[in-house]
């Protein structure tokens, strides 16, 4: 069975060379300023879901919380793997399935990881699990792009080059979500990657956290927590409240 574009392409080491200007002095302070509004206690339960290469879920715990961070990547968990200890621990999961029921205080799905299913009950499936694994009064944050802006300032088609590597991004709007092909030439063969993006707006998420009987408590529109604009900013981050 050919494997799903987030199977194949989050596994590559192209991926990661090409999201290389991930700024994690950026994350770093977007956590900052998250765990000043959670006011989560030292020790507190905190799920990492779809964690990459664990750099969020290292900042927390750096923080005194205990961290589980989870992926589908067995690569990225590899590398996770070296900086575990009695508060930190990575695991290769599927975000759709739930990874302990009623034991988390935080959920956490940061830097767009969401929204790659087909299926509209698959993506919901990933907030019901979350919820799942919430305690009562436990946080869910979903950290999301902007919907609209990305819709009406899509590029078609640009080149990057990045660490001598040329890839060539084109990108269409197709079944309601944003379609990325990544093409590019690397160690004597042509490579061709996927990612496609469903276009999810607040009122779509709101509902999904609705059925999954969470409750939707703020949403800000840039990593500085700045109030959510839906024509100027950037970034979805959604903080709801299991009930």
């Amino acid at each position: 069975m050919k494997p799903n574009w987030f199977e194949s392409w989050f596994d590559s080491p192209y991926y990661h060379i090409l999201y290389s200007n991930r700024d994690n002095d950026e994350a770093q302070l977007f956590i900052h300023h998250l765990l000043e509004r959670l006011h989560l206690p030292k020790g507190s339960k905190i799920l990492d879901l779809a964690c990459g290469k664990g750099r969020h879920s290292r900042y927390l715990n750096e923080r005194g919380l205990n961290v589980v961070g989870v992926d589908l990547s067995e690569s990225n968990i590899q590398y996770c793997k070296q900086f575990e200890s009695d508060t930190l621990e990575f695991y290769e999961h599927d975000m759709r399935q739930v990874v302990r029921v009623n034991y988390f205080d935080a959920v956490m799905n940061l830097f767009t990881s969401f929204g790659y299913f087909e299926k509209d009950y698959e993506n919901e499936l990933v907030i019901r699990s979350s919820a799942k694994g919430l305690v009562k009064g436990g946080y869910f944050v979903l950290d999301f792009f902007n919907a609209h802006k990305a819709l009406q300032e899509l590029v078609p088609e640009q080149t990057k080059t990045i660490n001598g590597i040329t890839f060539k991004i084109q990108k269409k709007i197709e079944r309601g979500f944003i379609v990325k092909d990544i093409i590019f030439e690397a160690e004597g063969e042509h490579h061709v990657f996927h990612e496609e993006v469903r276009t999810l707006h607040l009122e779509d998420i709101h509902q999904f956290l609705i059925k999954s009987g969470l409750s939707l408590l703020e949403y800000y529109g840039d990593y500085d927590l700045h109030p959510f604009d839906n024509i100027n900013s950037t970034r979805l981050i959604i903080v709801a409240r299991k009930l």
